[in-house]
C-alpha cells in the first residue's frame, strides 16, 4: 500500500466529551507525607485537571502537529501513522526516530526542524536528514480497536519495512530512546545490512548481574542504580506487563486518571528538579495525553511489556549488536549503563557522549543538545 496524506482533526464532539469527563472528575485524597511519595501528587493532577478542562487550546496543538507532512500506510496488518519530513540540504540522509512509552509524536515537533534543516539554526546543511518519525504500531495514531497488538521484534520488523519497503530507504539511520531504543537496536541485530548505524540515549542492555561479578567503582555504581530502579520504579512495567486488559479499562474511561498515570512518568524520569513544568510547558504534557485519550491506544500501548515480560530479551543471550554505535548519557536517564557493560552488547560504539543535562525525553528537554549529537555521529559516517 502507498502511504496515503493523512492530517489530524478530532471531532469537536470528543473534545466535548472531554471536558464534561473533565468537570466530573472525582479525586482520591491526599496521602500524609510528601506530595509526590507515594504517586502523583492529589493537587498537581487538581490543577491540571483545571487547566485542561478550561484553558487549554487541543486546536493550537493539533496545528502543531499537522504542520509537518504525515502520513498513513498499511503494514504488518495495522495503519501505520508516521512524519514524513524532507531534509533541507545537498544529500539528506534518511532518519528513523523514535521513542516509547508514555509519550507520542508529539515528542519530537521541536527536534524535527533540526535535523531535517541545521542550517536554520546555525549548523551545516551537509548534516541534514530526512525525517521519518512514526507513531509505534499500537501507539496514537497508529491504533485502531481491534488490531494486533505487538512486541518489540514485531514493530522492529514493521519499522524495518516502513523504511526500505514503503519508503525505499536503504540503507538508513534510526535513532531511538525508550521503546525506541530498544527497537533501533533490534534492528541492528536483526536488519544490520539495512542500516548505516543507530544512535541511541537508552540502551538494550540486559539485567544481568553476573556481567558484573568484579565491578569497577563505574559498575558498582550502576548496580546500586539498578537494585533502586528494580525496587521503586518497576511498578507500572508489572501491572503493563501481566495485566493491561485491566488497567486498560481505568485509564480509558478516566481522563484525570490517565493524565495522573502519564505525567507521574515526566517527572519522575525528566531533569525537571521535582517540578515537572520546569522541564514541560502544561501544554506539552497535555497535547501528549490528550492524542492518548482521544486515539483510545493507552491499552494497545501496554503490549510492548506484556511480550517483553513473556518472550526472551529482544537480543538474544550470547548474541551482539555490530552496527555502529553513538550514544548519548543525559543525567536523569531512568538507567544510565557505564560502556564497560554496554561493550557486551554493542561491538561498534564509535561515540559515547556524557550530557550536561536532560533526562529519559531527550528531544523534548534538550532537542538541540540531542540533534547536535545525531548529526555529529552520522557526520562521522558519510
Amino acid at each position: 500500500m502507498q502511504p496515503e496524506s493523512f492530517t489530524l482533526n478530532v471531532p469537536e464532539t470528543a473534545i466535548a466529551d472531554l471536558r464534561e469527563r473533565l468537570a466530573r472528575t472525582r479525586f482520591p485524597d491526599q496521602a500524609p507525607g510528601e506530595p509526590w511519595a507515594y504517586g502523583t501528587n492529589v493537587d498537581y493532577i487538581q490543577r491540571l485537571i483545571e487547566y485542561w478542562r478550561t484553558g487549554f487550546d487541543w486546536r493550537a496543538q493539533e496545528a502543531r502537529l499537522n504542520a509537518f507532512p504525515q502520513y498513513k500506510a498499511r503494514l504488518h496488518d495495522v495503519d501505520v501513522h508516521f512524519l514524513h519530513v524532507p531534509g533541507q540540504g545537498p544529500d539528506p540522509r534518511p532518519l528513523l526516530l523514535m521513542h516509547g512509552w508514555p509519550g507520542s509524536v508529539f515528542e519530537f515537533l521541536d527536534i524535527i526542524p533540526r535535523l531535517t534543516d541545521p542550517a536554520r539554526f546555525g549548523g551545516d546543511p551537509a548534516d541534514a536528514f530526512t525525517v521519518v518519525a512514526p507513531s509505534l504500531p499500537g501507539y496514537g495514531l497508529s491504533f485502531r480497536p481491534g488490531q494486533k497488538r505487538f512486541g518489540i521484534e514485531d514493530i522492529a520488523d514493521c519499522m524495518a519495512d516502513l523504511m526500505t519497503e514503503t519508503l525505499g530507504y536503504r540503507p538508513f539511520a534510526a535513532q531511538g530512546g525508550d521503546w525506541g531504543g530498544i527497537t533501533a537496536s533490534r534492528m541492528g541485530f536483526a536488519h544490520p545490512e539495512k542500516l548505516i548505524g543507530i544512535h541511541l540515549n537508552l540502551l538494550a542492555v540486559r539485567r544481568d548481574m553476573n556481567l558484573l561479578a568484579i565491578p569497577s567503582p563505574e559498575e558498582r555504581q550502576y548496580q546500586d542504580e539498578l537494585a533502586h530502579w528494580l525496587k521503586e520504579e518497576t511498578g507500572y512495567q508489572w501491572i503493563q506487563g501481566t495485566r493491561p486488559q485491566t488497567l486498560s479499562f481505568g485509564l480509558t474511561d478516566s481522563p484525570a486518571g490517565l493524565a495522573a498515570w502519564i505525567v507521574e512518568k515526566f517527572r519522575a524520569w525528566s531533569d525537571c528538579g521535582g517540578d515537572v513544568e520546569a522541564a514541560f510547558t502544561r501544554d506539552q504534557l497535555l497535547a501528549n495525553i490528550s492524542l492518548y485519550w482521544f486515539t483510545g491506544a493507552i491499552g494497545s500501548s501496554f503490549f510492548p511489556y506484556y511480550f517483553r515480560m513473556h518472550r526472551p530479551w529482544p537480543i538474544p543471550e550470547g548474541r551482539t549488536i555490530d552496527v555502529p554505535i553513538g550514544y548519548c548519557e543525559f543525567p536523569r536517564e531512568i538507567l544510565r549503563a557505564p560502556r564497560s557493560v554496554a561493550a557486551h552488547t554493542y561491538t561498534d560504539i564509535r561515540r559515547w557522549t556524557v550530557m550536561p543535562r536532560g533526562g529519559h525525553f531527550a528531544a523534548m528537554e534538550q532537542p538541540e543538545a540531542l540533534a547536535a549529537e545525531v548529526r555529529a555521529f552520522f557526520r562521522s559516517l558519510r
